[in-house]
């Protein structure tokens, strides 16, 4: 079955790694110039923009136009499906969580009702 194209949906768009970090930048810092993310994520320029190209494609970043800049901003409602794709799988590792967190606390309590520091269990680091 041939792959569909990078700028058929989001989940494509988002598949590669360098869109991410352009994804994750404008989610932090907001609204940037292609100079500010060349110069942050350390992408030649003719790379961001292709990459800018197919998460404009798809809706996840938009442009304006300031003078001769253009400015990128996070258009995040539309990363919505992918969170609800991923939230459906919660259940998955959030049960794994519980019992890290349960282990984490019997520990300390452990700890703070022992006079002398306990030592790793076997196989625990």
């Amino acid at each position: 079955m041939p792959r569909a194209p990078t700028t058929s949906d989001v989940f494509n768009a988002i598949a590669e790694p360098r869109r991410r970090k352009i994804v994750e930048l404008l989610a932090r810092r907001g609204a940037v110039t292609v100079g500010t993310l060349v110069a942050t994520l350390g992408i030649p320029q003719p790379a961001i923009s292709k990459h800018l190209g197919v998460l404009r494609k798809v809706g996840v970043v938009a442009v304006v136009k300031q003078g001769k800049l253009r400015v990128y901003n996070l258009e995040a409602e539309k990363l919505k499906t992918v969170h609800d794709w991923v939230r459906a799988f919660e259940n998955l590792w959030g049960h794994q969580l519980n019992r890290i967190k349960e282990r984490a606390e019997k520990r300390a309590r452990e700890q703070t009702e022992s006079p002398t520091p306990l030592k790793p269990q076997k196989g625990q680091t």
